[in-house]
């Protein structure tokens, strides 16, 4: 089955740390994903930029609105993502407890399943 861990980020935590502490928390991040990858879970991966710099659209009666970031409506943002393929959701929640963000983020653990189930 597969799995996505989506990790949640305070708002303005990225802003807040030092460049030094930023780059840790990657380094920590790439070698939690290599971890998974050589265990052979790991579909996929990606670190996301900050919502300051995306969009969000949405088509209303046949119009398309975009809305730069970021959105002051939201207190957290998607800071990045994992795609597992794991034996039971029990394997993905001890994934996602193991992962270093959960110190200082929230792991949201999804199954991939079409959107009518």
């Amino acid at each position: 089955m597969s799995y996505l861990l989506l990790i949640v980020e305070p708002r303005g935590q990225r802003e807040a740390r030092s460049p030094q502490e930023g780059e840790d928390a990657y380094a920590q991040m790439v070698r939690w994903g290599e971890s998974l990858k050589a265990r052979g879970v790991l579909q996929a991966s990606e670190s996301l930029r900050s919502d300051r710099d995306g969009q969000r659209v949405q088509v209303r009666a046949g119009k398309a609105v975009v809305r730069d970031g970021p959105f002051a409506e939201a207190k957290e943002m998607v800071g990045g993502f994992f795609l597992l393929s794991c034996a039971s959701r029990a394997e993905a929640l001890a994934i996602a407890e193991s992962c270093p963000a959960a110190a200082w983020a929230t792991v949201e653990v999804r199954e991939i399943a079409p959107c009518y189930a």
